[in-house]
């Protein structure tokens, strides 16, 4: 089993209702209709929500997903309707909280790779595809592709993990029109983010969108271009042939993973708590990637 390892207590507040406690964040539903987002500091791997949280990493998420709403606004709207504290919400909420329009969720996952690595590299491996697109032979760890692709995974519950989908399943899901749509503003939103990035130093190898319909509008939702969604690759550092340095939760894994942890992640025990030092190396990473992106130093 995976899931959470000690799932938290929403925190109550007076005109607030709760919806639902996902890996990351907390929904409430305003007075108004409204949906209320709270990032926290949780952090997941392999399907666990761990034990220890990660310091600032929610606000890191809340505040870069705003930066690229802001740099992508000319393509798609965005679910973003004030960042204002709700009345009676804790403190510590501030520059956490979103109060978002409710929108009618698409179930999909929209990926978008430039670059071939995780799950998209395990399929390369089998069948020179991924999510059913062809690519050429010949193509390692970290290869640029030559263009990018749109790869949709079926949206999972906590606990659950994604599982890539062709575009035609896509299409049988939500039909031709809006599979099509999905796929044309993913890769023009991967395609703005990627040269921005590039501008700073950084390599976006892939990313994940989730959209929902405002009546008949497609709007962009969640979160956006963040370390819990992206890959980002330092491109002084970029060598094809092996898994690239990158700002997310690698710290994280690798230290699960190794013997120093003493966790077996093929057994049904939860994962355990996080080391000190893991926990600093993983919160830099996550503000670098923001300072680097942002041009703002972190307050």
């Amino acid at each position: 089993m995976s899931g959470f390892v000690e799932k938290p207590e929403p925190i109550q507040v007076p005109g607030l209702v709760h919806l639902h406690t996902g890996k990351v964040r907390e929904l409430y539903r305003n007075e108004a209709g409204e949906l209320v987002m709270v990032a926290s500091d949780r952090m997941s791997a392999y399907d666990w929500v761990l034990p220890t949280e990660i310091p600032d990493t929610g606000r890191v998420l809340t505040q870069l997903s705003l930066w690229w709403f802001d740099q992508l606004a000319d393509l798609v709207p965005n679910h973003v309707i004030s960042t204002d504290l709700p009345r009676g919400a804790p403190a510590d909420w501030a520059g956490r909280t979103l109060i978002c329009k409710s929108l009618k969720m698409i179930p999909v996952e929209c990926v978008a790779r430039g670059y071939l690595t995780g799950s998209g590299l395990a399929e390369y491996k089998e069948s020179r595809t991924v999510c059913g697109i062809g690519l050429p032979e010949g193509l390692v760890d970290g290869s640029e592709l030559p263009a990018p692709i749109f790869t949709p995974a079926a949206k999972a519950a906590v606990g659950e993990h994604d599982e890539n989908v062709s575009y035609e399943e896509v299409a049988r899901q939500v039909g031709a029109e809006t599979a099509a749509q999905l796929r044309q503003t993913t890769l023009a939103v991967y395609g703005r983010a990627r040269d921005i990035a590039r501008e700073r130093g950084l390599i976006l190898a892939d990313t994940k969108f989730e959209f929902g319909f405002a009546a008949d509008e497609l709007v962009l939702a969640d979160e956006v271009l963040t370390p819990d969604s992206s890959r980002f690759w330092p491109a002084d550092q970029w060598e094809p042939g092996h898994a690239q340095p990158s700002f997310d939760k690698q710290y994280v894994r690798d230290w699960l993973t190794s013997a120093a942890s003493g966790w077996d992640r093929a057994s049904e025990q939860p994962p355990p708590p996080l080391p000190a030092d893991v926990v600093d190396a993983t919160r830099a990473k996550y503000i670098e990637a923001y300072e680097r992106l942002t041009g703002t130093a972190w307050a």
